[in-house]
């Protein structure tokens, strides 16, 4: 039965894995492709690292794998996000049929800084007014 649940475990995570690897290939624009490489790509190794614990059963490889998912877990979002926006801003295009560009006009080239959106300034102007 191990052996069931490790097949399946992995098989299922090396599904994911070509899933992200074609949305990598696929998708038209840098962050339809972390997108895609991030959540399906964390999954499929996640579920690889699931059936190596299963396979092996020891309490050792079991604490590996589960540090590594959370390795995993922690770090990818965190990358695809510096890798976005690092992309975003030396001007790698969007799509052209992205419907928003959230970012457009808020950010100051000269001081690398982003403004606030126009309703974050509102409340914040309502917050630095002196209260009678």
């Amino acid at each position: 039965m191990t052996e069931f649940f490790t097949g399946l475990f992995l098989v299922v995570g090396a599904a994911f894995m070509v899933v992200a690897a074609l949305g990598l290939v696929r998708m038209p624009d840098l962050p339809m492709r972390l997108h895609a490489t991030t959540k399906a790509g964390v999954l499929g190794a996640g579920l690889m690292m699931v059936g190596v614990a299963v396979y092996f059963g020891d309490g050792g490889v079991t604490t590996r794998a589960v540090a590594v998912i959370g390795f995993l877990l922690l770090t990818a979002p965190v990358a695809a996000h510096a890798i976005g926006r690092a992309g975003y801003f030396v001007g790698v295009p969007l799509w052209e049929h992205s419907k928003t560009d959230e970012l457009k006009g808020r950010y100051d080239e000269e001081n690398h800084t982003l403004a606030s959106p126009p309703e974050m300034q509102d409340a914040k102007q309502d917050d630095d007014a002196p209260r009678s």
